[in-house]
């Protein structure tokens, strides 16, 4: 498995359907100019309005010094409120730590501040036996200087129910021995009815919780599921998006 585990608060009954997590290969990180490049390779992520929505978790006491403490990747996402992340339920399900949600973090910076983690809503199928179709969960951020985190960063599209492999997705994510995010763009494959699975090298521990972003900026997975991602750098999953993920994001949308 690569990633970490902490926290659970809210959970709903049985959830989801499978999606592939990008695969990912143990190849070197490549620099990139502009773009995701050609399929399959990956690359240091560039700083842009996309990106910046994607960032690093930390526990709370790693706030005021951020360098090398974050464990797992979590994104903005759109909502009524303006104040959602998405995750996988392996992120945020196991302990009892507070938590802080760095987006576009880089080098020990915060660019866009530091947000606490208030609320997570984690599927019933992982609270109850951490059932890997149910990898997936939600938080909610506390507002920050009198402002909604959706308001500084923007957010993506939560989109379930989208077939696997219909377009290409790109990933973005913070490997834990890296200070600075790296991105990937492939075509998912379907690996069960109900887990999805992707080709992209280096996505290593750290990388759980890793959107799978479509061309219209729709998240359309999200790293974990099946061995909670994966249990090589050179191959990633998803649990597939279906009624369960809808249900689960429309209870955090609504605060319920």
């Amino acid at each position: 498995m690569k990633r970490s585990s902490r926290i659970s608060v809210t959970s709903r009954p049985a959830l989801l359907g499978a999606v592939v997590m990008l695969a990912l290969t143990s190849a070197s990180v490549a620099a990139a100019d502009d773009g995701p490049g050609p399929f399959g390779v990956t690359v240091d992520a560039v700083a842009n309005r996309h990106t910046l929505r994607v960032g690093a978790l930390f526990g709370a006491d790693r706030a005021d010094h951020l360098a090398g403490g974050h464990f797992c990747t979590a994104s903005v996402v759109h909502s009524p409120q303006r104040d959602l992340i998405v995750t996988a339920a392996h992120c945020v399900g196991g302990a009892d730590s507070d938590l802080v949600f760095v987006p576009g973090y880089r080098d020990g910076r915060a660019p866009y501040g530091v947000w606490k983690v208030d609320r997570r809503y984690l599927p019933g199928g992982w609270a109850k036996d951490q059932d890997e179709d149910s990898d997936l969960a939600f938080a909610t951020v506390a507002e920050l200087d009198g402002k909604h985190i959706e308001d500084v960063v923007g957010g993506n599209r939560f989109a379930p129910g989208m077939a696997t492999g219909a377009t290409a997705v790109t990933l973005t994510g913070y490997p834990d021995t890296r200070e600075a995010p790296i991105s990937c763009t492939n075509k998912p494959t379907p690996h069960s009815t109900s887990q999805q699975r992707i080709d992209c090298p280096a996505f290593t521990v750290g990388t759980s919780g890793s959107p799978w972003i479509n061309g219209d900026g729709q998240v359309v997975g999200v790293l974990g599921g099946h061995d909670e991602g994966g249990t090589t750098d050179d191959v990633s999953y998803s649990v597939v998006l279906r009624s369960g993920a809808a249900e689960l994001y429309e209870d955090a949308a609504g605060g319920s």
